[in-house]
């Protein structure tokens, strides 16, 4: 994976991937939103993949993160809560696995950050909580095989 980041004008960057190209606009959104944003839309992609595979669907889905970071520097993040709220037509313990596997095995943005950042995680299926602020175990990710995915993932 290759990323260049290209200075535009003022405090305007390009981003060029392999696949396109992004404007990053500060401080408007900061670096450190669109990182959030990228680990959030890594798990929301695992979150319509998954079930499509197993033939299952979902609707409404919105997946919000909370990050905490240090007061000086560095900046980074301490804690991060993401909070899954969907609905689906599978019960309530496939959809907590759904999230499950995303968490531990498929977002490698998650992944990444997942020994130096305490991960926690609510999951609100179908209007009902059926998980609230779990605590992710840290390591280095699970080696369990859900099969692969095809989606944003890199």
């Amino acid at each position: 994976m290759k990323v260049t980041v290209s200075h535009q004008s003022e405090m305007k960057f390009e981003a060029k991937t392999e696949k396109g190209s992004f404007i990053i606009d500060c401080p408007q959104i900061s670096p450190l939103e669109y990182f959030l944003s990228g680990i959030i839309a890594c798990s929301a992609s695992d979150m319509i993949m998954l079930p499509k595979q197993q033939g299952y669907e979902v609707s409404n889905l919105h997946v919000e993160g909370e990050a905490v970071r240090n007061e000086s520097a560095p900046r980074k993040f301490n804690t991060l809560h993401l909070e899954y709220r969907f609905d689906s037509n599978a019960d309530d313990t496939l959809a907590a696995r759904w999230v499950m596997a995303s968490l531990e095995t498929y977002c490698s943005t998650i992944n990444t950050i997942r020994d130096s950042v305490v991960i926690t995680y609510t999951i609100q299926h179908n209007g009902k909580t059926i998980r609230e602020n779990e605590k992710m175990i840290s390591g280095g990710g699970s080696s369990v095989d859900f099969g692969s995915l095809q989606g944003c993932n890199a």
